[in-house]
């Protein structure tokens, strides 16, 4: 690491942060509505977003600070088993084409803005829509927060804010004015400011990408001597553990870890309410089905970034804290300006998902505890007033989340998310194709893979944590080691299969679902598509 700042780096990094706080300001005025003070228009921009917009909005979403930085940081300091992030970026689009247009059709006829919505419509149940709202916003804190920390891991680089035993108001007072200024045009802009800002940080994203892909190899000798130097590397025992410290290929004994990470990842990464929320800021049923064909085309770009981990190696980068292996790799390799592009497009990779988790969170707690518990009557205008509020509340949340927490594990944070919002998949995609599943049964199964997942979680231990030191451990009655996350889903479903039987056969009552047939494939501008508008805006079940 270089000593002092970089100020040249530091120059080009707050250029870059200066021109999207521009837009994100801007972007108020970006397609502006006659009727602002609505979720649709602050939390959902205006549901008007085409094509192209959706495709940023979406990627900027869902590859993050966290795919710069914690993906290459775990091949680093583990190999290949890292790569389970490729193969469920490959896995996941099929699936959501199965059924996030039938999300997106139902929610435009009814006005559903969250998840929650859906499910307390289809099952006439607002205790499950309240699971699922908090559990939404649960997972959704310890994301922001990795986000937070891909910012603080290029300002460390860079040399800004201290060491390690800096006076911790010094230290982390860069990250605070980056989520200040966050905070505040997320407030004023809503949706539009991240759709109007992923522009900028995609592209970004694909320059930087593209020139260390082959600016770097060319300057360590090319792909043969960096994945020598990394096998070499990986050979080596790690004193902690007694094992060698990881492997260009995964193990044997490593594979189901592998395989269930990536398909429960999969699963889960479109349950996350901010993935949810770019989704339904589409204008029509078209955009989605588009998305979900050329979304894949981020998994190539996210196949080359993970390479990035072993040129960390073979560079012979040296750091304590795997976080700043890759934007250290990029200090040490580019030349300083090009260095503060690539701090900037991390930068900026975590300004535009914290933007739109936060917005996800709020809608969530405004639309499905806000207006379900406490206040019924309540105004769109009030309603977009809370959620504003809100997502200031989560920002705050996520950020002493960041501040109090060991930073080294960023990813598991995001991983123990996953195991919670995992739970939520047969409430919603089970809803979106059937009715057969008792309302109860949900909420049972959803307890019981809540529990398991998050005591399953505390028992792992690592070499650095004694608990939530990993998201994998023994599946029971198998005895591999597998994701928490997917062995907490399976035995949900089993719960709320085994348990509709049983009520149904008890003649439980169901609840009323307000849906009908036609709404799972209406689209804009279908005859009666705008019809039930007005008392889903109301909050009204039938």
């Amino acid at each position: 690491m270089k000593d002092g700042v970089n100020g040249v780096a530091l120059g080009v990094c707050i250029f870059f942060f200066l021109a999207v706080t521009v837009m994100g300001f801007l972007a108020a005025r970006w397609r502006r509505a006659e009727n602002e003070h609505s979720l649709d228009e602050w939390g959902l921009g205006g549901r008007s977003f085409g094509t192209w917009v959706t495709w940023f909005l979406l990627g900027g979403d869902l590859y993050t600070a966290y795919t710069f930085v914690a993906v290459p940081a775990v091949i680093y300091a583990a190999g290949a088993a890292g790569f389970f992030a490729v193969p469920y970026t490959i896995i996941v689009y099929p699936l959501i084409f199965t059924f996030l247009p039938r999300l997106w059709s139902v929610s435009h006829r009814h006005g559903y803005v969250t998840t929650s919505d859906f499910v307390r419509g289809r099952f006439g149940s607002k205790g499950l829509s309240l699971a699922v709202a908090v559990t939404g916003i649960l997972a959704t804190m310890p994301y922001i927060a990795l986000q937070l920390v891909g910012i603080q891991a290029v300002l460390d680089v860079m040399g800004v804010g201290g060491g390690e035993n800096t006076n911790w108001i010094v230290k982390d007072l860069p990250l605070l004015i980056a989520f200040g200024v966050l905070a505040a045009y997320t407030y004023s802009s809503g949706l539009r400011a991240p759709a109007l800002i992923a522009f900028v940080k995609d592209t970004l994203i694909y320059i930087v990408i593209a020139v260390a892909i082959i600016y770097i190899p060319i300057k360590l000798g090319g792909f043969d001597d960096i994945f020598a130097k990394a096998g070499q590397a990986f050979s080596e025992v790690n004193p902690a553990t007694g094992k060698p410290r990881g492997a260009l290929a995964p193990p044997e004994a490593g594979q189901w870890t592998y395989a269930t990470l990536a398909l429960g990842s999969a699963l889960a990464l479109f349950m996350y309410p901010h993935s949810i929320t770019a989704t339904l800021s589409s204008r029509n049923r078209e955009v989605i089905r588009r998305n979900t064909s050329i979304l894949p085309l981020y998994s190539l770009m996210l196949g080359l970034l993970a390479l990035l981990g072993f040129m960390a190696i073979a560079a012979g980068v040296k750091v304590q804290n795997g976080q700043l292996a890759i934007p250290q790799l990029f200090e040490n390799m580019f030349p300083d300006w090009f260095a503060g592009v690539a701090f900037a497009a991390i930068g900026i990779g975590a300004l535009v998902p914290a933007a739109i988790m936060s917005i996800a969170a709020a809608n969530l707690f405004t639309r499905n505890i806000y207006k379900d518990f406490i206040k019924p009557d309540a105004t769109p205008a009030q309603e977009t007033r809370v959620s504003k509020i809100v997502s200031l509340l989560v920002k705050v949340g996520a950020l002493v989340f960041v501040l109090t927490m060991d930073k080294t594990v960023a990813i598991n944070f995001q991983l123990l998310g996953g195991i919670w919002i995992l739970q939520t998949f047969p409430a919603l995609v089970g809803g979106l194709f059937t009715r057969w599943f008792h309302r109860w049964a949900l909420l049972a199964g959803w307890a019981v893979g809540m529990v398991y997942g998050t005591v399953a979680a505390y028992g792992v231990a690592s070499p650095t944590q004694k608990h939530f030191g990993g998201s994998a451990t023994e599946i029971p009655g198998i005895g591999e080691i597998g994701y928490i996350g997917l062995t907490a889903f399976l035995l949900n479903v089993v719960v709320t299969v085994v348990l509709t039987f049983v009520l149904k056969a008890v003649k439980a009552p169901e609840g009323t679902d307000e849906t009908r047939p036609g709404d799972y494939t209406a689209d804009a501008g279908d005859p009666g598509v705008e019809v039930d508008l007005p008392s889903a805006t109301a909050g009204t079940t039938h």
